[in-house]
């Protein structure tokens, strides 16, 4: 079945951008010298675990059952994080997990030494640090902004090791994750202070292993991928450790769709179109970050506010006037565009994915595809309202979709009680 053609809501997984993605995150993994490993968080579609499996070190995951879905579909190196773990279900985590990296020195004194004998494996005991360097605009994604739970900052690592140095024996590795869809000139600026701060405890004999984290767009076209491995080379010959990479938006960034059917249109001075998919349910980052998803076929366009601007953006395709057309950011549009709000079907006034510009009219009936949609949709999906959930299928080189997973009532249901 070709995409065209599968029941909406649905997300479609390309193979063929996913193996490219993959295939240059082996390439940095070789020139660098380093391990890389796939961020359940972003994406989790473990039916393509087996492909990526062939190109990446393994999985890390953010708590208990991210860390299962490692061991069991992965089955390569297991790492996880949490802020704080809980009692009933840290056994099992050290278990399963060649990492485990705890948030603060209060969690390494209370569970240190109970995971590293419940492992059996050396060397799986790491400390995430907060260098304290925010090199990013998003302020709900910087785990370096003030006040941050995220991370001991030099001063509390240091007040601990005046306090009692006992902890520190059982830590093998550090952990530092600041980045959100970055190029490598901001892990650069973020390695130069963790050097500053925290580099003679980096050194010590100790520390074996360093985990830079997530959030770098390895595989973005204009990321610069030759400085990421200068970075990384830099880091395993000075410390003499084994250096990680987190990434989850590269493994899966621009490889995936989210295709919808627009149900109905309703006019009120711009025409907004009713999807059969939801910003809300379907793709929550673009609420969250916020974002406008890239849209097939049509271009993004600044959220129209004002009325009166509306009436000269062509949103309105009935103006007499065409010459006062203009989109909203003061460029001029042709005679056949046509700008539209696209909403969803639930309640919330504000489930609104963006406006953007066509050049057709889009009637009820019309198929949309949004683009980079495999990345912190599926995982994060949800069904407010008692939106259905959208199929998930992978579309192999040949432009061929097979159904993956199918959901249903029953699925609603059974997350209720």
């Amino acid at each position: 079945m070709k995409i065209s053609d599968i029941p909406t809501p649905a997300y479609v997984v390309d193979e063929k951008k996913l193996e490219e993605n993959l295939r240059i995150l082996k390439d940095v993994s070789e020139q660098g010298g380093c391990k890389i490993l796939l961020a359940q968080k972003a994406f989790s579609m473990f039916a393509e675990y087996p492909l990526i499996g062939k190109y990446l070190d393994g999985t890390t995951a953010s708590g208990l059952y991210e860390a299962r879905l490692g061991a069991e579909e992965m089955k390569k190196e297991n790492h996880v994080f949490a802020p704080a773990y809980r009692e009933d279900e840290i056994d099992e985590i050290a278990s399963i997990c060649d990492h485990v990296i705890f948030n603060s020195v209060s969690q390494v004194r209370k569970f240190g030494a109970r995971v590293s004998e419940k492992a059996g494996r050396p060397g799986g005991i790491g400390l995430r640090i907060n260098p304290e360097c925010s090199t990013q605009d998003h302020a709900i994604y910087d785990p370096c902004a003030p006040f941050s739970r995220l991370g001991v900052t030099i001063g509390n690592l240091e007040n601990a090791l005046r306090e009692d140095d006992g902890f520190w024996s059982l830590v093998s590795g550090l952990h530092v994750h600041t980045l959100c869809e970055q190029n490598s000139d901001a892990l650069e600026e973020t390695v130069r202070v963790i050097e500053e701060k925290f580099g003679k405890y980096l050194a010590q004999p100790g520390i074996k292993w360093l985990n830079l984290g997530g959030g770098h767009h390895i595989t973005r076209d204009d990321y610069d991928r030759e400085r990421l491995i200068r970075i990384v080379r830099h880091l395993r010959d000075t410390y003499r450790v084994e250096v990680y990479l987190e990434p989850g938006e590269a493994v899966a960034l621009n490889a995936g769709y989210l295709v919808t059917e627009v149900l109905d249109q309703v006019d009120n001075i711009l025409t907004t179109l009713l999807l059969d998919a939801s910003a809300a349910c379907h793709m929550p980052d673009v609420l969250e970050m916020p974002y406008q998803p890239p849209l097939k076929g049509a271009v993004a366009v600044p959220r129209i506010e004002d009325p009166e601007a509306a009436k000269t953006a062509g949103c309105n395709t009935d103006i007499p006037d065409k010459n006062r057309i203009s989109d909203p950011d003061g460029c001029p549009v042709q005679e056949d565009s046509h700008i539209y709000r696209l909403s969803s079907c639930t309640c919330l006034a504000g489930d609104v994915i963006g406006d953007y510009r066509f050049n057709h009219p889009v009637r009820p009936g019309d198929r949309l595809c949004f683009e980079d949609m495999a990345i912190y949709s599926m995982v994060k999906n949800n069904t407010f309202n008692g939106m259905a959930l959208p199929s998930i299928w992978k579309m192999d080189a040949g432009g061929d979709c097979i159904l993956v997973k199918k959901f249903g009532y029953e699925d609603f249901k059974g997350r209720l009680s």
